[in-house]
């Protein structure tokens, strides 16, 4: 199963890092956390170090458009469906 680390835990290994005093293949065996995982947490880090780890609903700002125009175009789908249904249901009782 996979491992999973809170984001308070991933900030601080991305610091250790930046500071530049600790190498990935050393915090690997530190930590125990592959080197892969933790190169994709600080390429993360470094491109938001705000708010880098999102999760349980969070999203990054820059997607929140996106997320907010995908959302508003599936409920105009389903409204456009429900007007060519009425329109089929009222064309049939003339």
């Amino acid at each position: 199963m996979k491992q999973q680390y809170d984001t308070a835990y991933k900030n601080e290994v991305c610091k250790r890092l930046t500071s530049g005093l600790t190498k990935v293949p050393t915090l690997s065996k530190e930590t125990g956390i592959p080197e892969n995982t933790l190169y994709k947490w600080y390429s993360r880090y470094r491109k938001n170090s705000e708010m880098p780890f999102v999760g349980s609903g969070r999203i990054l700002p820059e997607n929140e458009e996106t997320v907010r125009l995908k959302r508003e175009n599936k409920e105009l789908r389903e409204e456009n469906e429900f007007l060519k249904k009425a329109a089929a249901y009222f064309a049939k009782q003339k």
